[in-house]
């Protein structure tokens, strides 16, 4: 989703500046930890954390009590309750540019310049015809005079002609407070375009189509879900490889590199570029539950979080998994799944 990081509010107003948002975080955990959650934790699919205050806000995939965008908030990162949505239909301006499409897929939300920036993707299964657009509040607090979704519209398009997909968008914020937007799903793998920091839509200063990550010549080349951080000196390129959405037959698994600048290149951890179909493995699936993936990360002075969704082995069904974050030797570790 931007990169997502805790949110401390200080006042009503909520000031909070770019660099701050960006802080890493000081984890002082020696081993990971896979959190117990118990309530609304399923079905949820791609969800993307955000702390506003006390509380910490998921974004998920599509519809949970047939509301589109469905929010989860929990106080204590355990306890997980759906308290509200985004969207109460696909916007018109979408529908046009991808007449078929019946949903909206990955969110991505990040706190900027004084908003909420939740960049979503629309388009059809296995369609490079999608397009992603951008919606703003002042606060995620649905109790607060200031709660009010702006859609903003069109950020990116893709079509057939393209080999790229514009989906799975994720905010990063770099270190001098330039914006950019990861993005992609299969095709020629993950890209990245740059943002103007004063609208949140593409710069036109800067209109290269950067290329992060990449799986081919395998086919399909399966690589998705872009989420990247910055951990003291390297960017962290997050990413989801092989097929999603087959519920107990899902075979996700998440992976990742870095790099000293954010366009790239990215490396993992043996030192085989990620535009070679290089990743290190950070969680596959286990007896339980598979395909973990459709990631996002929360960097946080608490604790760093990888939050993330995955199957039951039994019912297929998508649930929401997050789990501590711990750095050793430069590079992320995380709870394995029960």
């Amino acid at each position: 989703m931007t990169t997502i990081r805790e949110i401390i509010l200080v006042s009503l107003v909520l000031s909070l500046t770019m660099s701050g948002a960006q802080s890493p975080a000081q984890s002082q955990q020696k081993q990971p930890e896979e959190l117990k959650l118990e309530g609304d934790i399923s079905p949820i699919h791609d969800p993307a954390i955000i702390r506003e205050g006390n509380t910490y806000y998921v974004f998920a995939t599509n519809r949970f009590a047939g509301k589109l965008v469905p929010i989860f908030c929990s106080q204590d990162l355990h306890q997980w309750k759906f308290c509200g949505h985004v969207f109460d239909a696909v916007p018109q301006w979408a529908l046009k540019e991808i007449p078929g499409a019946r949903g909206i897929w990955a969110p991505d939300i990040s706190y900027v310049q004084g908003k909420f920036l939740l960049y979503y993707s629309v388009s059809t299964f296995g369609s490079n015809q999608s397009v992603i657009g951008l919606i703003t509040n002042q606060t995620l607090n649905p109790g607060s005079p200031n709660y009010r979704w702006m859609d903003e519209g069109l950020v990116i398009r893709s079509t057939r002609e393209d080999d790229w997909n514009a989906i799975d968008p994720n905010l990063v914020v770099g270190e001098n407070g330039d914006m950019w937007l990861a993005l992609g799903s299969f095709w020629g793998g993950i890209k990245m375009r740059r943002l103007d920091p004063k609208t949140g839509k593409l710069s036109q200063e800067d209109t290269s189509l950067y290329s992060l990550a990449s799986r081919r010549p395998l086919e399909p080349p399966a690589i998705e879900a872009p989420f990247i951080v910055r951990h003291k000196k390297y960017y962290y390129l997050f990413v989801s490889f092989d097929f999603c959405c087959r519920g107990k037959d899902s075979s996700y698994k998440i992976t990742v590199g870095r790099s000293n600048k954010i366009t790239g290149p990215y490396f993992d951890r043996d030192g085989k570029p990620m535009m070679a179909g290089g990743g290190t493995l950070l969680l596959a699936g286990s007896g339980a539950w598979r395909g973990p993936g459709g990631q996002s990360v929360l960097l946080s002075s608490r604790s760093d979080l990888l939050v993330f969704h995955s199957y039951d082995a039994t019912t297929g069904r998508p649930a929401l998994q997050i789990s501590t974050i711990v750095w050793k030797n430069g590079w992320p570790h995380v709870g394995l799944l029960p």
